[in-house]
């Protein structure tokens, strides 16, 4: 426990990376050759972009990949002077590897202005000679074209459920922890395909005990059980506003919930609620409503109980 097991346990040859068989074939077959275009990673969060950087640097250069790698994380300088500094002082200065170029990793670069964005253009052709560039981004969409244009572009996706149980038991094996199924399917449905959120929840709940269960997690992941969610639904359904206020409250109380957590929540336990799908169709509408509300900074508290009272008013059972 006294390491990250996201570093510890994160992959350090391609072969390794889970989830992405496709892109890992085409970038082996880059390292094989020791010459990679400018490439641009794009897809959610804990799908690999990182660990496929790092991973296909150190195939290109080795022991050395250190001193011919560069990392720099996009959300934190977002500015034109980041390009104009850092990016293109590195990128400008030759290398001594026998590849005859280094790389310049830019995570999250869709965080990067305009401004940037069009200086880094220029950056890409101007040292291209001895400077690739590896873009890593959550949304391509907020990339410019002309950069676009300039790179090799892999789009990664969730990691299936197969692969983060699978993710899941190669830690448990090795921090040698009993972890039961029910509490792997857990896991694997807050993680979403994220394999950095489903670690992260996993060494949380290995924090306090080895053999892990459903009631562990969910504890260390701080949602209410299912149950809970639907009863709160099926009361504001029947009519009874203040009861599911009440349940509410619960939930804000018992499990220390915050206004997105139980919006999530409710999204997801509706689908299991016997309703027709018209009505199911503008509850759903009604959810992403109040969700946006609560993004845009409104109580959370008010517009989950505007929520039930229109569920008690409109979609009462009937």
């Amino acid at each position: 426990m006294n390491s990250i097991w996201t570093e510890k346990y994160r992959p350090m040859k391609l072969d390794e990376v889970y989830g992405q068989e496709r892109i890992i074939e085409r970038l082996k077959a880059y390292a094989e050759q020791g010459n990679i275009p400018h490439l641009l990673f794009a897809g959610p969060a804990g799908t690999g972009k990182t660990t496929s950087a790092l991973a296909l640097s150190k195939e290109l250069y080795g022991d050395n990949w250190k001193h011919n790698f560069f990392e720099l994380n996009a959300s934190d300088e977002r500015g034109i002077e980041v390009i104009r500094k850092k990016i293109k002082e590195y990128a400008r200065t030759t290398t001594l590897s026998v590849e005859g170029f280094k790389v310049i990793f830019l995570d999250e670069a869709d965080s990067l202005t305009s401004e940037a964005q069009a200086a880094l253009r220029r950056t890409m052709e101007k040292y291209s000679s001895n400077c690739r560039f590896i873009l890593s981004c959550n949304y391509s969409s907020k990339i410019i074209d002309p950069i676009q244009s300039r790179c090799a572009v892999f789009r990664f996706r969730y990691i299936s459920k197969e692969g983060v149980t699978d993710w899941i038991n190669h830690i448990a094996e090795g921090e040698e922890l009993t972890i039961t199924e029910d509490a792997i399917n857990l896991l694997v449905q807050i993680s979403e395909g994220d394999l950095r959120k489903a670690t992260n929840l996993l060494q949380i709940s290995a924090s306090t005990t080895d053999s892990i269960d459903e009631e562990v997690v969910r504890q260390s992941a701080n949602i209410a059980k299912p149950g809970d969610i639907e009863k709160m639904i099926n009361t504001a359904m029947e009519g009874d506003f203040m009861e599911s206020r009440g349940q509410l409250y619960d939930l804000f109380v018992d499990y220390g919930l915050s206004g997105n957590d139980i919006i999530r929540q409710i999204h997801k336990s509706i689908y299991n609620i016997p309703m027709d799908n018209e009505r199911k169709m503008k509850l759903v509408d009604r959810i992403g409503e109040a969700e946006f509300r609560m993004v845009q900074g409104s109580n959370e508290r008010i517009q989950l109980e505007a929520l039930l009272a229109h569920i008690s008013k409109d979609f009462a059972k009937r």
